[in-house]
């Protein structure tokens, strides 16, 4: 049976006359990299700070590898470790007179548990080198080498690669894989990016003004695109190969220009092009059009604001 390191039980927080998350639940198992993806002002920090104790819920429970935070809060919050915003560092000193300074403020932590999680993170080149000489990529390292010194169940990211460049981001993803799946830690990251997220996440939960709207594994989303995915075959007499798939395979069939454009899994294509071909028609070039997770995204908003508007 899976562990749940987080569960996240009805929780609400109300601003005056404003509520910023409203009856939201959710849980993350044992090693899982669990995204919280919405727009500006959708909440996500809002949760996450409520997580982390740094804002008390209005209502809801929060339990941290089964221990409640509203009945036992020094204890639950000793199994997080995370980063809001930007990793908060001492520049003018090095990344391990950080890590020293970090530790010190834990019982029992020795410099062989500190080196191990330098090397962990990849940063044993650099480590003794000042942290204002650091690129941001290597700040965020040092941040999550500094949450990960109490031993963690739960890594709590705040939009983790931004402002990282492209070879930020990928050495950042693969950081984070790498660190979920061997030490079994469960990571929760919120972010705006959709396409990082749909590489990194093995969950997704999308939230619009303070409700969670969905919640589906990355495969789950997968299989569903697959589903819907588009075949485009380019040819030189797109309606009469138009007319010969709609009558053979009976669904319908777009055009654009020299493309024709249907709803079709791969594996038909060599019997599709096949027949075409037999029939005398010319193809020039196929390809496959699979939606994405911001398509994903936006589709679930655009519903859920026509639903609101219905209402």
């Amino acid at each position: 049976m899976a562990k749940f390191v987080l569960e996240v039980n009805n929780l609400s927080k109300n601003f005056k006359e404003r509520t910023a998350v409203d009856d939201v639940s959710f849980e993350i198992i044992e090693g899982e990299i669990f995204g919280l993806i919405g727009p500006n002002g959708a909440g996500k920090t809002t949760i996450i700070k409520m997580i982390t104790g740094l804002t008390k819920p209005t209502a809801g429970e929060i339990y941290i590898d089964g221990i409640s935070l509203k009945k036992h809060y020094e204890k639950a919050i000793a199994k997080i470790g995370g980063i809001i915003e930007n990793p908060d560092l001492y520049s003018y000193m090095s990344g391990m007179e950080n890590l020293k300074f970090f530790a010190s403020l834990y019982p029992n932590i020795k410099q062989e548990k500190i080196d191990e999680i330098v090397k962990l993170v990849g940063m044993e080149k650099r480590i003794h080198d000042k942290v204002r000489t650091y690129s941001l990529g290597m700040k965020q390292r040092i941040g999550i080498a500094q949450a990960l010194l109490h031993d963690p169940k739960l890594l709590i990211l705040d939009e983790p690669t931004n402002g990282l460049d492209p070879n930020g981001i990928r050495d950042m993803r693969k950081f984070l894989i790498g660190l979920a799946r061997k030490k079994k830690i469960s990571i929760m990251v919120s972010s705006h990016i959709l396409s990082e997220m749909e590489l990194l996440c093995d969950t997704v939960a999308i939230i619009d003004t303070g409700k969670i709207i969905t919640i589906k594994t990355l495969e789950q989303i997968k299989q569903g695109l697959q589903n819907e995915q588009k075949l485009c075959i380019t040819c030189d007499y797109p309606n009469y190969a138009g007319k010969l798939i709609m009558m053979k395979y009976k669904i319908p069939v777009s055009l654009a220009g020299k493309t024709i454009m249907f709803a079709m899994d791969d594996s038909k294509t060599p019997e599709i092009t096949a027949m075409l071909i037999k029939e005398g028609v010319s193809i020039f070039g196929i390809n496959t059009i699979t939606k994405s997770l911001e398509d994903v995204f936006s589709e679930i908003l655009q519903q859920r604001n026509k639903s609101s508007e219905i209402k």
